[in-house]
């Protein structure tokens, strides 16, 4: 169970930035938006399995308030990172149907 949390670190840290090296790379202002709505999930995600982390390493008071804190700010971002991407999926189908 410990070695789970630090794998979804390491793993949405490094997706986090593949995401925004590729919005640096394509041209595209829609698979730019596409691409920073997946950066979002990823960052939701980090920030959710690293507050999740500190509370299980320290088991602090403290650290249990900045963790609450910290996990309602990672799945805001998350949520809003996932209804992006819907949206930015089905507006590149509309744009490209014979793909």
């Amino acid at each position: 169970m410990m070695i789970i949390f630090p794998m979804v670190i390491v793993l949405s840290i490094v997706l986090y930035l593949y995401y925004k090296v590729a919005i640096l790379k394509t041209k595209d202002g829609l698979t730019q938006r596409y691409f920073n709505a997946k950066s979002k999930i990823c960052l939701g995600l980090f920030v959710v399995a690293f507050s999740i982390n500190q509370y299980v390493f320290y088991q602090t008071q403290i650290s249990l308030f900045i963790g609450l804190v910290l996990i309602s700010l990672g799945f805001l971002q998350l949520i809003r990172g996932l209804k992006e991407t819907k949206h930015y999926r089905n507006e590149w189908k509309r744009l490209n149907p014979a793909d």
